[in-house]
């Protein structure tokens, strides 16, 4: 009994072409190709292979070409400086060998000696004490002074902010020798108001003439210099803060404290840590004013840390000790930079953890 398959009766046997391979048509298939005349379909093109990409294109080499003078600049500025003043430390370098161009290796000697004085220590603790009280006052009168600057009106907000501009615009020596006329025990104007106020006991007063009263002028000086930094990029920073924030805290029954505790401090955390790390590192190095106001003294008293650095190396001669009181100043200034780095990683991370 014969079994007649229906898909093959009458369909044509598949054509061939050349060589006997089956015709293709424009998609890769193998039906008999479309008769003359007919409207052409639409082919598909076979997927081209993935183009292979330059290691770096000249738009993403462009930063690195911007950054490149930017590095020289710190390399041959700073970097070649730093080595020469590290090798400096091992030396013994006295006016003797700088003037005969001796080369007296000393090894650790000169970090032994400063490590083991006492002088060292009370100068690296004077300097903490005296930068903390500093950034203290700093940004406790530099937040009050935004906080100021964002209620005023246009007008005083303005009068100010200009204020604020021709202190910060000030040069530091300029500024410094301004105090010192203002402080002078013959002429000064702080004495002859003070006299005409009734204290007729601080008509000469020395301001330089002992240690707290010396620290007291250059605390002064330095808290003058630096309020405008933090009282202007924090009444910029307010500005960023949605003002419906405020109105609810308001509206919640929220005084003043509660206000800014809630809403600005929270919002504004990046800026007071950012602010205070570089008030710290500013106060921590600073040299003109307290060099300019009475040079470390009275009786070194008042020496911080870059002061007994240049005390040591340049007005006693011995450069290789200043070389090497002067890395370990770097050696404070970068473990409070990790503490800092560390303080805003685990800041990045509890806000990682909030979202």
């Amino acid at each position: 009994m014969a079994v007649q398959l229906d898909d093959g009766v009458d369909k044509p046997a598949p054509q061939t072409g050349k060589g006997g391979a089956p015709p293709t048509r424009g998609d890769g298939g193998g039906a008999p190709s479309p008769v003359r005349g007919a409207p052409h379909a639409p082919t598909r093109r076979a997927p081209l292979a993935p183009a292979r990409r330059a290691p770096l294109a000249p738009a993403r080499r462009a930063p690195y070409l911007l950054l490149l003078p930017a590095l020289l600049a710190t390399a041959v500025l700073l970097g070649w400086p730093m080595v020469r003043n590290l090798l400096l430390s091992f030396q013994n370098l006295n006016m003797k060998e700088l003037i005969q161009h001796l080369t007296d290796w000393r090894g650790t000697g000169n970090y032994q000696e400063i490590l083991g004085s006492e002088q060292f220590w009370r100068v690296t603790l004077r300097t903490l004490v005296f930068t903390a009280v500093n950034v203290v006052l700093i940004m406790v009168l530099g937040v009050l002074i935004g906080l100021l600057l964002a209620r005023l009106g246009k007008k005083m907000r303005l009068t100010l902010s200009l204020a604020l501009v021709l202190a910060w615009a000030m040069p530091v020596i300029a500024a410094t020798t301004v105090f010192q006329w203002l402080f002078d025990s013959r002429y000064g104007v702080v004495n002859w108001l003070l006299d005409k106020a009734g204290w007729h006991a601080m008509a000469h007063y020395d301001w330089v003439g002992t240690q707290l009263s010396t620290f007291f002028v250059i605390t002064v000086l330095i808290v003058w210099q630096s309020l405008p930094f933090v009282a202007l990029n924090l009444y910029a920073a307010t500005t960023t803060i949605p003002r419906e924030l405020y109105e609810a805290a308001r509206m919640d029954g929220a005084g003043t404290w509660q206000v800014f505790t809630s809403v600005t401090f929270p919002f504004l955390k990046p800026f007071f840590l950012a602010t205070t790390f570089l008030e710290i590192i500013w106060v921590f190095k600073a040299f003109p004013q307290i060099f300019a106001i009475n040079e470390g003294g009275p009786d070194r008293l008042t020496e911080t840390l870059p002061i007994y650095a240049f005390t040591e190396g340049v007005g006693n001669l011995h450069f290789g000790m200043g070389a090497a009181i002067s890395l370990l100043t770097i050696v404070v200034l970068l473990a409070m930079t990790a503490y800092y780095l560390r303080l805003t990683l685990r800041q990045e991370q509890q806000e990682e953890n909030e979202r």
